[in-house]
């Protein structure tokens, strides 16, 4: 979930990363490279396997001009502290004590390599499993970045309909409805967030089953990149599956696990419909910024087209609706 509300870079942002500067970077941070890396699949960054002599690891070099050197040692940092916690996730390797790198004009990082599947969180077993991680994990993110983004309306939604109302690709007899919709969502989410109050901590940010690794034994949770301040439903709500009669189950096994380490307040549920607006808008946002990147029309072609808009008004139509109805129910002595 990308936040930067405008990339500066209007020009191709990895013209300059050619093989020759990421296996440099690699022997910059102390690594003997084979010469063989795989590109991985990655849009807002660039992310790269390297083969050494001794094992593979991941080279992640961050867009330009999107987050401050502070913003990318808070990720690093809290990294640090949940490896510290003995949390499954993946710090970056230090060195020279430095785990911010540099190598021409950019910004890098190296990650030990963690095999497993994506996205095949789905047994209560392994829903349990992944709530206790999670539960571990805000308790270790009580406080707040203090150079990364806060999850609410002004923050996220506020950019996004600036973006949109400014888009070319938005049909001009379809922008005035689409944004005044969007104004209307927005305050609803604002008036949502203020109601319910949630406490606020460091979170992940962008949890979704593709950011959890498994490999039939461990669950490892991977790319911090959008870690931000936010309520705790927000690292939740997207592992649960789109078929809401088992929607109520695997919440249930998430928060199960989740309470042996860290309480959840039911109320936070009321914010699963404003969060799933937020990032539709938010997202849409992104591929405008994002389009002058070469990889941004190769990957979302229909973005361009006209029937993207009018599908995306029927859904916000929809989340007007949506956000008007009782919140999904949490099962057990928990429940509302």
């Amino acid at each position: 979930m990308s936040h930067d509300p405008i990339d500066s870079a209007k020009t191709a942002p990895y013209a300059d990363l050619t093989p020759d500067l990421i296996l440099s970077a690699a022997e910059t941070a102390g690594l003997t490279p084979t010469g063989g890396f795989q590109a991985l699949n990655s849009y807002e960054n660039r992310v790269y396997k390297i083969e050494t002599e001794t094992a593979p690891w991941a080279v992640k070099f961050y867009r330009p001009d999107r987050w401050s050197d502070a913003a990318i040692l808070e990720e690093h940092g809290f990294l640090q502290e949940l490896a510290a916690a003995e949390i499954p996730g993946v710090p970056p390797l230090a060195h020279n004590g430095q785990t911010l790198l540099r190598e021409g004009p950019y910004r890098f990082a190296i990650f030990p390599w963690r095999p497993g599947r994506a996205g095949y969180v789905e047994t209560p077993s392994e829903r349990r499993a992944l709530g206790r991680h999670l539960g571990r994990l805000h308790l270790t993110g009580t406080g707040r970045f203090a150079a990364r983004p806060t999850l609410d309306a002004a923050s996220f939604v506020d950019p996004a309909i600036a973006t949109l109302a400014v888009c070319p690709f938005v049909p001009l007899q379809l922008r005035p409805e689409l944004l005044a919709v969007a104004t209307r969502l927005r305050d609803r989410i604002a008036e949502t967030f203020e109601t319910v109050g949630a406490p606020i901590l460091r979170l992940h940010g962008d949890c979704h089953t593709g950011n959890v690794l498994t490999d039939g034994e461990t669950l490892t949770i991977v790319d911090f990149d959008d870690c931000l301040n936010g309520p705790a439903i927000q690292d939740l709500w997207m592992l649960l599956p789109g078929d809401p009669d088992e929607q109520e189950e695997a919440l249930a096994a998430l928060i199960q696990g989740y309470e042996m380490f860290r309480d959840f307040d039911p109320v936070e549920l009321r914010l699963i419909e404003p969060l799933r607006t937020l990032r539709l808008l938010h997202y849409n946002a992104w591929i405008a910024r994002r389009w002058h990147d070469p990889a941004f029309p190769r990957a979302f072609p229909w973005f361009a087209e006209e029937r993207h808009f009018h599908e995306l008004m029927g859904l916000l139509t929809a989340q007007e609706m949506r956000l008007r109805t009782p919140p999904i129910r949490l099962r057990g002595p928990n429940s509302d």
